[in-house]
């Protein structure tokens, strides 16, 4: 699959960053713990043998046949990039890209200039459903 082209934008005249077509979702998904077995960076000796979560696999390889952009972002280092390459592709997930470096401890705060959504993993990897809830946002 090819990526969706990025739309030109423009903002006062001066080119912007790009944005991906509206029917098109960029989604960046934690490895351990939210498609298969959390396992931690002390113990790499673990990650090639992760128990796959099999709806994860399902979801995500759906996600990724409809066209949207599937990238792997995790805690775990450069010096697990191979193992953890190895891995996707032996339990057979479609990705367009892997960024490793993700800082570890979780209660993450995301701030940036594109639209981000984020859903915790709860235990099922399912289609998303549209739920109301109260957020953070800067003061105007």
């Amino acid at each position: 699959m090819t990526e969706p082209k990025l739309i030109s934008a423009e903002e006062n005249g001066k080119h912007i960053s790009p944005i991906l077509p509206a029917d098109v979702k960029n989604y960046l998904i934690d490895i351990d713990g939210t498609i298969c077995d959390d396992i931690p960076n002390e113990e790499p000796e673990r990650m090639a043998t992760a128990a796959l979560y099999p709806d994860a696999l399902t979801i995500c390889n759906k996600w990724y046949d409809e066209g949207h952009i599937i990238t792997f972002f995790t805690s775990r280092t450069e010096a697990h990039r191979e193992v953890t390459e190895k891995w996707l592709k032996a339990n057979g997930f479609k990705y367009h890209g892997l960024l490793v470096g993700k800082p570890r401890g979780g209660n993450y705060h995301w701030i940036d200039n594109h639209i981000v959504r984020a859903t915790r993993y709860e235990g099922n990897f399912t289609d998303l459903v549209t739920k109301e809830v109260t957020i953070e946002v800067f003061k105007k």
